[in-house]
C-alpha cells in the first residue's frame, strides 16, 4: 500500500491536479496493467539479421560484457 505522501510526489510528477486522479494509476490492477503493456508492446520482426557470424563484432560485444575488466 502506498502512503498518502508518496501519492502526494507522485501526484505532482504526473501533474495532476488531484491525488484522486493518481489513485487511479495506483490502485491498476493485473488486468489493467495487461492491457496498458499491450497497448504499447511493438512486435519484434521475425527477419532480423545474423550478427553471429561477424567475429570482430562479437569479440566486440563479448569485451562489452567481460566482467574481468
Amino acid at each position: 500500500m502506498i502512503i498518502s505522501e508518496s501519492l502526494d510526489i507522485i501526484r505532482d510528477l504526473l501533474g495532476h491536479t488531484s491525488v484522486t486522479t493518481t489513485e487511479i494509476y495506483a490502485k491498476a490492477d493485473t488486468e489493467m496493467k495487461r492491457e496498458a503493456l499491450e497497448k504499447v508492446n511493438i512486435p519484434i520482426e521475425a527477419n532480423l539479421p545474423d550478427w553471429t557470424g561477424d567475429k570482430k563484432l562479437m569479440d566486440m560485444l563479448i569485451d562489452l560484457c567481460s566482467i574481468d575488466k
